[in-house]
């Protein structure tokens, strides 16, 4: 199964990402995204090797979405059950205590993404619905589910348990899953690779830093801690999510405010965080106010960073030390400020950032640590289109065989 291509689909809560992925080569043959479904400017976009197609008008939901791609995909080139796909690879964010490896997927597996809804309730429906669209247009194929807290399964007990009544854990599934896991696992094994080391060797510290937010412990090629938890609200500010709150919070904002459980819930996701304390949730945008002196806006780069700070630290602790720190996602690939601000003044503890070399443009894996730096730092950009590729190929070569 050397040739043949991977198509990969990440059927999120409110947009459709795709891309067409030669898993051993890497190589990306079509990309598109879906996105504002459900209002009547919708708009997809398809990247091929020809030329781009940009359509914008209603798409009603998720199902809807995913045909128009189809039908785009057939008008501009063939249709996929043409294009030598030898498998189809879905992201799906919540595998609960269920999934912990990438699967097969069939009507059982299909049914139990379904029900772990309850704690995912924004991503697992939007992604049974691709996984079903995507079975119905490529019949033929393995479809293969990778699971976001997978990498996380291995958290040591006294990192996935909360401090909360026993019985009532266990019967609502409450735990630490993590999120974000395939960046993680990705990353972490990319540094690995570039130092030239056994993933066994090593004690790392990952910052994926998007929109969504995460950190993550590893030791010796397993997390050993992560900073989402049983969603990914928890941890790191985020975009628009609130990151870790007082759950006193809540309490208060429902007995003093008066506010539903729905209210609180849309104002820690998609009112707070850097959008909450300063009206935007790009980065971009964000640093353009500052530049302006806005006040507000600089506060929330404080936060953001004083928060990212905490966690590194910890992970330090928990690590026992670290070999490598390692930037990526949106913002830790491409901002010189948040990376430069987070490791500022750790000298002491074998960790400088070369400002030469943190300014530099690259969209490459790039070391940006000072020549005397004890630990290593690193830039090693994600796709976890790729990762989740490569296991998907991983799952139907073994199918083939059996």
């Amino acid at each position: 199964m050397s040739d043949g291509t991977v198509l990969v689909i990440n059927s999120g809560s409110s947009s459709i990402k795709f891309e067409l992925v030669h898993p051993d080569t890497a190589e990306s043959v079509a990309h598109g995204l879906v996105e504002r479904i459900g209002e009547p400017d919708g708009h997809i976009v398809y990247n091929h090797r020809t030329g781009t197609e940009d359509r914008t008008g209603p798409i009603a939901d998720h199902r809807t979405g995913l045909e128009q791609v189809l039908a785009i995909v057939a008008q501009v080139g063939r249709p996929l059950r043409e294009a030598g796909i030898i498998a189809v690879g879905h992201r799906v964010v919540h595998g609960g205590d269920v999934f912990f490896e990438p699967t097969l997927i069939d009507d059982a597996v299909l049914a139990a993404i379904s029900d772990l809804a309850a704690l995912a309730p924004l991503h697992n429906p939007a992604n049974v619905i691709g996984i079903e669209v995507a079975r119905e247009a490529l019949p033929d194929v393995p479809h293969v589910a990778v699971f976001d807290t997978a990498f996380f399964h291995t958290l040591p007990a006294a990192a996935a348990t909360y401090a909360i009544d026993r019985e009532v854990a266990k019967e609502n599934r409450i735990r630490r899953y993590g999120f974000h896991g395939t960046s993680h696992e990705y990353v972490s094994g990319r540094v690995a690779a570039f130092l030239g080391k056994d993933p066994a060797e090593l004690n790392q510290i990952v910052l994926h830093l998007g929109n969504g937010a995460s950190a993550s412990a590893v030791k010796g090629g397993k997390a050993i801690d992560t900073t989402m938890g049983l969603t990914p609200l928890e941890g790191l500010v985020m975009g628009t999510r609130s990151g870790d709150v007082d759950p006193g919070i809540v309490l208060h904002l429902s007995r003093s405010a008066g506010m539903s459980v729905d209210q609180i819930d849309d104002l820690l996701n998609r009112r707070s965080g850097l959008k909450g304390l300063s009206g935007v949730n790009d980065f971009r945008e964000l640093l353009a106010l500052i530049g302006t002196g806005d006040a507000d806006a600089q506060l929330a780069y404080d936060v953001y960073v004083h928060r990212l700070r905490k966690y590194i630290g910890a992970y330090l602790v928990a690590l026992g030390g670290v070999d490598a720190i390692t930037f990526t996602g949106g913002v830790g690939e491409n901002n010189v400020d948040v990376r430069r601000d987070s490791l500022a003044g750790l000298g002491r503890l074998g960790i400088e950032v070369d400002a030469g070399l943190n300014e530099a443009k690259s969209r490459g894996e790039r070391r940006i640590s000072a020549a005397s730096s004890g630990v290593e730092v690193l830039v090693i950009p994600t796709n976890e289109e790729l990762a989740i590729a490569r296991a998907a190929k991983t799952v139907a070569s073994a199918v083939r065989l059996c």
